[in-house]
């Protein structure tokens, strides 16, 4: 029995480096019997391609990948982070630059947060940026109600697991008293669903804004609300390894748009 890996790569992939859509999206598109391969239509992702085989999707044939790009984004409250929702709210691509290529948003940011999120319209880049292994560290500015002390957040800082779910530690520190609200700086490796929110409520805060500053060595900076940058190409190449960077440096940017309405 033959051993031998079959040549080129999945199909999926493919349509994911050609920014058609995540790898998982484009699993979904191939089982859809949206994506014909040398003319015939296939149903299961189960199949390695080369650039000999003609690939359409929806009836249009497959460009050449794009090069990686990426871009940051201030992602305003209100919106979901996701293509399309089932409740009907609006979404981050309702918001998006119209000459913006189609990108993939890394991680998620939940409807009532804020802040950076990066897009990349290429699907290795944000497997990439999402795995565990990555470990970007993330800083949150948020805003709790209530007045903690150290003794209040430590218990963070130690790892704590909520419902089941072990939270790795947390590097917090407490920046000031407003009113009736704290702001503190939050850090974490991780970025489990709602896992700031969570946390706080278990040590008893709630939170009333949460707002991503930095992503790695990406930072949110003075990007306003809506707005949009690109990251710089030789940036990018270095952050997936190349040039052997230094993950939580910060690194430069370039401007590419800003919001095409006016935010609160």
């Amino acid at each position: 029995m033959s051993t031998d890996t079959p040549p080129g790569d999945r199909i999926a992939k493919v349509l994911a480096r050609a920014g058609i859509a995540s790898r998982r999206e484009a699993e979904r598109m191939i089982e859809a019997g949206r994506v014909s391969v040398n003319g015939a239509v296939i149903t299961r992702a189960a199949l390695n391609v080369t650039s000999a085989d003609k690939i359409t999707v929806d009836g249009k044939p497959l460009g050449e990948p794009d090069a990686p790009r990426m871009w940051l984004y201030h992602k305003p409250t209100g919106l979901v982070t996701t293509t399309r929702d089932e409740q009907g709210r609006p979404t981050i691509y309702d918001d998006l630059p119209e000459e913006l290529p189609r990108v993939m948003s890394v991680g998620r940011l939940d409807l009532n947060s804020e802040g950076l999120l990066l897009l990349t319209n290429d699907g290795g880049i944000k497997r990439k940026l999402e795995l565990p292994s990555t470990g970007w560290l993330r800083k949150y500015r948020v805003r709790v109600n209530g007045r903690p002390t150290d003794a209040t957040v430590e218990p963070l800082r130690q790892g704590l697991t909520v419902d089941g779910q072990r939270f790795q530690p947390m590097i917090v520190s407490i920046d000031r008293q407003q009113g009736a609200n704290a702001w503190l700086t939050v850090a974490i490796r991780e970025g489990k669903n709602r896992e700031i929110r969570r946390a706080m409520e278990d040590i008893g805060l709630s939170v009333n804004r949460l707002i991503r500053v930095s992503y790695g060595p990406f930072q949110l900076g003075q990007l306003k609300p809506g707005a949009v940058e690109e990251v710089r190409r030789k940036v990018v190449r270095d952050q997936l390894g190349l040039d052997g960077p230094k993950p939580d440096k910060p690194v430069p940017t370039r401007r590419r748009k800003q919001p095409r309405r006016d935010t609160p």
